[in-house]
């Protein structure tokens, strides 16, 4: 399974920024213990939905420089501040800048808001291709499914 947190790309500036949006369906059955009464989206989702969100722009970013897409992959996270509960329903603006790119790893500063309020924040590092494909027909396929995925989130990519 592959969990899509992620609703929409409004935004990517290449080398840059990316802003998007995410709306958690209150329906979702893990609001029912996350907190019975009290619902409100799990920081671990958050913070995924914000690496999803960065994965796109380092992985768009990359691939026009370079030719090839280098799928980034989670590797740390630094200084995550959770300041605000978010409750399923309220619409997440995402917004992912990067700080520094290199040729196996980049740094992003993310920031997840309701109603333009910071609610959480935090520093992701992602390496790239950290597992290499076992062939060329393998990550054309992957490639593939990339560039379909960017397609629909982003509805004016110019793929």
């Amino acid at each position: 399974m592959r969990w899509q947190l992620v609703d929409t790309i409004e935004e990517l500036i290449v080398d840059q920024s990316i802003w998007g949006t995410k709306v958690y369906d209150p329906e979702e059955e893990f609001f029912q213990d996350h907190f019975p009464g009290f619902p409100v989206v799990p920081g671990v989702l958050i913070m995924e939905s914000l690496a999803q969100i960065s994965g796109k722009l380092i992985g768009y970013s990359v691939r026009l420089s370079r030719g090839d897409w280098p799928f980034p992959i989670l590797s740390m996270m630094n200084r995550v501040k959770f300041r605000k509960f978010i409750r399923p329903g309220e619409t997440i603006r995402l917004e992912s800048k990067i700080s520094e790119i290199r040729r196996d790893f980049c740094s992003v500063k993310v920031r997840a808001l309701v109603d333009s309020k910071v609610h959480s924040q935090a520093e992701q590092i992602f390496v790239f291709n950290a597992v290499p494909l076992a062939d060329e027909t393998e990550k054309e396929r992957v490639e593939a499914l990339e560039r379909a995925e960017l397609k629909k989130l982003w509805s004016s990519h110019p793929l």
